[in-house]
């Protein structure tokens, strides 16, 4: 990971013992990360440099499936709290994914 002397960070960056460094990866944003990129291909969220919202239900299955994955290894290794988020988010984007497969 590259360091640098700074006061201020560029995006996406915390200053940490005088140092800009990227943020410590959580479960809860690697899960929201994968959530995000579904909402994306489900069209849910527009592209930020066109504005334009795309379905792409091949890559948005993926994302779903990739959390579903990440569910079923992980049984006994995650927090009460983690849990509840992986299985809320997989029940919301399959639920979303169905009404959009049904348009």
């Amino acid at each position: 990971m590259s360091e640098k002397k700074c006061d201020e960070c560029p995006e996406g960056q915390v200053l940490r013992d005088g140092k800009c460094v990227l943020p410590e990866v959580t479960f809860a944003d690697f899960v929201m990360s994968m959530n995000t990129s579904a909402l994306f291909h489900l069209g849910e969220l527009a592209d930020p440099a066109t504005g334009e919202k795309k379905i792409e239900l091949v890559l948005a299955k993926h994302a779903i499936d990739t959390l579903s994955m990440m569910e079923k290894k992980t049984v006994g290794n995650l927090e009460k709290d983690e849990e509840d988020l992986l299985a809320n988010i997989i029940y919301d984007l399959k639920m979303r994914y169905i009404k959009v497969q049904d348009r």
